[in-house]
């Protein structure tokens, strides 16, 4: 059977080469090295042990993943036509941060070789040695080719390996710095645990890249920090808060709150919410976010409480149901529109119904416009889900028409003869009849009235703030004094306080 030995070449340090691998490189095997750039193959040298390297395919080929791709099938091919066993000696250990590896283990059974690793020091060896850090402080290992800086945790010791050059350091840098202050000490370590080479360099974040030296013995160390406005960051965190609040030891308000009780600070804070994004005011917009965010994380702590749910169940909810329902973002689906879009999202929707055992064709067309939804919206919803099977004007003149019977209407139960009940239900026709023009004309009724809205508070306030500068208050006032105000206001839109 064909056989494939990987070998660790540690770190640089030949003293601290095992025994069994120096054997192995001895034995006049077949040796197949991934790079000749390491210090351990001035030993192979010495001791005229041959070898091939794999450093043309880096040249061959345009990115990292596509090298360790091309190294794993021509290895797995070289060992299918080898009768013996066949070596491949990597850097540091075998399966710490070695790609080949790994595609080697999920390649070799179906292609029947066999596989067995053999160890040799690894990087974090040395890297736990010269750093002077205990990993069970917490630790983390992160690949500077393929980095993701969104997931750094300040209180734990970070790793940033195969950090090959400035440029690399350089993605790095700006990575650490959506998470760190710029000038946060990082720590850069070349050849660590080899003699005459070996150089470690204390530098702030923004100077990283700036570093001389980098190579594929080079690794970046973020030490660990309990810095409270570093730890604010994280999730993780703000659940760890959330957490505190509701325990006994917590916050007394925050304690006996309820879902229900809650309930209306969730609307108020979503409406707030919209309020920065219509003044376009993206400082206001993040503090307003944050407080919608904690609504989500305080029901969420109360169900964890109860053992339901908690929040990473709500993130995994999410993230499993945004992929579901892109299969031509995350899947092999094709589509061509916006429409074809919107139909699948249509047909995976009625998929999740059955899946729950609810039949779609059984529900009302309307099932699904929530029940809670402000009136305006909800009538505009309501309104498009009829108009998607016909039910529907033809012409926008009829529904001009149809507003002027119900505006007649109206009329007619405003005498002293109309009740209340009928009062609400003519207006209700009235205002619906609105909405039916608003989507006519494809304008959404609940933006055109937030704008009305807007425009009637800042001309209010161009009438108060001309009380206030004659000394005066609305009990010294007359409404056609208001009226001219008003419409002074109305010539100015853009500045209206004059």
């Amino acid at each position: 059977m064909a056989r494939i030995t990987v070998l660790g070449l540690g770190t640089g340090d030949e003293n601290k080469l095992t025994l069994g691998v120096w054997n192995k490189l001895r034995s006049g095997l077949p040796l197949y090295l991934r790079t000749d750039e390491h210090p351990m193959v001035d030993l192979l040298r010495r001791h005229d042990i041959a070898y091939e390297s794999f450093d043309s395919i880096y040249v061959a080929e345009t990115s990292f993943e596509a090298v360790y791709e091309h190294i794993a099938e021509r290895l797995v091919a070289l060992a299918k036509n080898t009768e013996d066993e066949l070596l491949y000696a990597v850097p540091g250990h075998p399966m710490v941060a070695e790609r080949t590896v790994q595609l080697l283990r999920e390649r070799c059974p179906a292609a029947g070789v066999s596989l067995r690793v053999e160890g040799g020091e690894s990087f974090l060896d040395e890297a736990f040695l010269r750093f002077g850090f205990d990993p069970i402080e917490g630790f983390r290992l992160l690949d500077a080719t393929n980095m993701n800086a969104r997931g750094l945790e300040p209180n734990v010791h970070t790793i940033v390996a195969q950090v090959y050059d400035e440029l690399t350091a350089s993605d790095v840098k700006l990575g650490l710095m959506d998470m760190l202050p710029d000038d946060y000490e990082v720590v850069v370590g070349h050849a660590l645990g080899v003699e005459g080479q070996e150089r470690i360099v204390k530098v702030p974040l923004y100077e990283l890249d700036r570093v001389e030296g980098y190579g594929n013995l080079s690794l970046i160390w973020v030490p660990r920090s309990e810095r409270e406005e570093l730890r604010n960051r994280s999730f993780e965190r703000l659940r760890e808060i959330v957490e505190i609040l509701r325990s006994p030891e917590g916050c007394p308000w925050d304690r006996e709150q309820t879902h229900q009780s809650l309930r209306k600070h969730l609307i108020e804070e979503t409406y707030e919410v919209l309020e920065t994004i219509d003044d376009d005011d993206p400082d206001a917009m993040c503090e307003e976010m944050g407080d919608l965010l904690l609504q989500i994380m305080l029901h969420s702590q109360m169900e964890a409480e109860v053992g339901t749910f908690d929040v990473y169940d709500v993130v995994e909810s999410i993230s499993e149901k945004l992929i579901r329902r892109h299969p031509h973002v995350f899947g092999d689906t094709a589509v061509e529109s916006v429409g074809e879009v919107l139909a699948n999202w249509q047909d995976i929707k009625a998929e999740e119904k059955r899946s729950k055992g609810i039949d779609p064709a059984a529900q009302s067309l309307l099932a699904g416009v929530p029940r809670d939804l402000p009136g305006l919206m909800k009538a505009y919803k309501l309104q498009k889900k009829a108009a998607e099977v016909g039910f529907d004007w033809s012409d926008v003149r009829d529904v001009v028409a149809k507003i002027e019977e119900e505006l007649g209407e109206v009329r007619e139960v405003m005498t002293p003869e109309g009740t209340d009940e009928e009062r609400i239900g003519e207006l209700g026709d009235l205002i619906f009849a609105v909405v039916n023009l608003a989507r006519f004309l494809k304008v959404d009724p609940e933006e055109a009235l937030a704008a009305t809205n807007r425009k009637f508070m800042e001309r209010f306030a161009y009438i108060e703030e001309k009380l206030r500068l004659s000394g005066r208050n609305f009990a010294q006032t007359n409404l056609l004094e208001m009226e001219n105000w008003w419409q002074e206001a109305k010539k100015n839109p853009r500045n209206p306080r004059g």
